[in-house]
Order: structure tokens, then C-alpha cells, then sequence
């Protein structure tokens, strides 16, 4: 078994928890994923089968795409709703806030944007989880990391008691904390803010219309039937080159071949021999192929 498999993950979940169940399922142990998401949250998780696995580095630095409701006048630890409220802010300062103003909080954390990960991440801080020392007590200063927020945009919104939830899109690069972007939406009001909702709808070209619940995997009677060929997924995020029989012999032996791809603007090529057997990925390295990870 050697392909993807793209998980609608469940509430209360976490990522491990579902590799975990995956390889009950499909009877191997060789499966990991594409970018964790948070045990609240649910949607889009890829999961890499075998060889396929070697395709998830490549996968995870994707741009994703989410649904989400933040919960603007409330702060909590964690900046979801797993953790405890810490901030109130004032009704009467909630019934003021003028949606204008939401949007233009949000146009600010648009594009590029230095990021705070929430302390409670998986970061590591001095070889231990931020969200262990967290836990345990301690605290964390994580530094900003430059991330991009191509879309934020807001849906509805519902005014409740003491709080304004405001339904939101975003489309973010790789290492975006959508629960930051919460908190930081409701600084940026001076009011606080979490998010209640979190729902992955897309990684690279996968979204829910490809994914499967770990229900229905379970209950087929061949559940490898649901993999994704290696070759398939290969061809779905890269440009494909396909090359001659005695080229695609020097690949497989992992010696580089003259690079004679029309180029393209992503700098890694799948390399296919005539059979459609995926070979390798790799990028120009002068007048020759350099070899990124060789699957055959």
C-alpha cells in the first residue's frame, strides 16, 4: 500500500489518534500526516501510506484553507474554547462594536503578517512542548513568525450575552494559528477574542470532497480501496516530466540526468517514467536533476 489517504477528521480527535485508528485499519504501520490539526478541530487531514509518506514534507508546506467562528469579548488561555476565559469584556463595550470595525481588524491581519503562536502550540521551547510547560505551570514567550494570510474574510455575525460570534474564511500559508489570529482580532478591538469553531476545508489541492470519515473507512471491506495512488497524488501537486527509458533507468539507480524540462515555476518536478510509474521528485541543480527523494 503505497498512497494518501485524506481523513475528515472528527471532533475531540487528535492527529495521532487518527493515524493511530488508520493503521488498525489498513494493517501497516507506515503512515503519517500532512499537519496537525488541533483535537477541536475537524476537516481535511492527509494521511501518507507507505512510500506516500515521503510525499507528506512536501504536502505540508501547502497553503490551507479553514472555516471558523471566533468568539469576540472573551479571552481564554489557550485562545479556543478548551481553555479556561481568563478576560470578560464589558456588555455594554460588546454592544457597541460596530461590524466596520471587525472588518477592518481583519483587512490589518491580512497578507503578511508576524505572528505570536499561541502558547499552548507544539513549538518546542528548550526541548519541551510549549503547551506541556504550559500545563505544567511555567510560562512561554514564543517569538512572531512571519506567516501569510492570503483570504480572511467574515461571514454572519451573532450578537450573544457579553460576546459577538463572527463566522470567518481563511486562507493561510503553512504554520498559521487560526486560534492566533483569534486572540489577535479581538486585541486588536481591545475587547479579546477565541475561537469556538474550527473546520479544515482544504490542504494543496485536497478538500472535503475527497476525504473519507474514519467511520466509512472502517466499515469497507477493502479499505486500501480508498488510497490515492502514489502516482495520482504525486501528479495532483506537482508538474509532471516524463522521461525516456534509459533516463528513468539512471533515476531509479539514483544517478542525475540532464535536465530538459520545459521549465515551470514550481521548483520541483515529479519525474515519471512511460509506464506512469512514479520515479522521483527533484529540481534543477545546474544542467543536471537533483534528486529531492527517489520512490522506485
Amino acid at each position: 500500500m503505497n498512497g494518501l489517504l485524506v481523513i475528515d477528521k472528527p471532533s475531540e480527535w487528535t492527529s495521532h489518534d487518527v493515524v493511530g485508528r488508520s493503521r488498525g485499519i489498513l494493517n501497516t504501520r507506515k503512515i503519517g500526516h500532512a499537519g496537525t490539526l488541533d483535537p477541536m478541530a475537524t476537516g481535511v487531514l492527509v494521511l501518507g501510506v507507505g512510500r506516500a509518506t515521503r510525499l507528506l514534507g512536501f504536502i505540508s508546506g501547502s497553503d490551507k484553507s479553514y472555516s471558523a467562528t471566533i468568539r469576540l469579548g472573551q479571552s481564554t488561555i489557550t485562545d479556543d474554547a478548551e481553555g479556561e476565559v481568563i478576560e470578560h469584556a464589558l456588555p455594554e463595550v460588546i454592544a457597541d462594536v460596530k461590524f466596520s470595525s471587525v472588518l477592518a481588524g481583519i483587512a490589518l491581519l491580512t497578507g503578511d503578517i508576524d505572528q505570536v503562536p499561541s502558547s499552548v502550540s507544539a513549538i518546542k521551547v528548550d526541548g519541551q512542548r510549549a503547551y506541556a510547560k504550559v500545563r505544567a505551570g511555567g510560562e512561554v514567550h514564543l517569538k512572531p513568525r512571519r506567516v501569510h494570510i492570503r483570504e480572511f474574510t467574515a461571514g454572519e455575525h451573532r450578537f450573544g450575552e457579553g460576546y459577538l460570534d463572527v463566522d470567518v474564511e481563511v486562507v493561510c500559508s503553512s504554520g498559521t494559528y487560526i486560534r492566533a489570529l483569534a486572540r489577535d482580532l479581538g486585541n486588536e478591538l481591545g475587547i479579546g477574542g477565541h475561537l469556538t469553531a474550527l473546520r479544515r476545508s482544504q490542504v494543496g489541492p485536497w478538500t472535503l470532497t475527497d476525504a473519507i470519515s474514519l467511520e466509512t473507512l472502517g466499515s469497507l471491506q477493502s479499505p486500501q480501496t480508498a488510497l490515492m495512488p502514489i502516482e495520482e497524488a504525486a501528479a495532483r501537486v506537482f508538474p509532471t516530466w516524463t522521461v525516456t527509458d534509459d533516463d528513468a533507468g539512471f533515476v531509479r539507480n539514483g544517478r542525475r540526468i540532464d535536465w530538459s524540462y520545459v521549465e515551470s515555476s514550481d521548483p520541483v518536478i515529479a519525474i515519471f517514467d512511460k509506464t506512469g510509474t512514479f520515479l522521483a521528485l527533484a529540481e534543477q541543480h545546474g544542467p543536471t536533476a537533483k534528486y529531492l527523494a527517489v520512490f522506485v
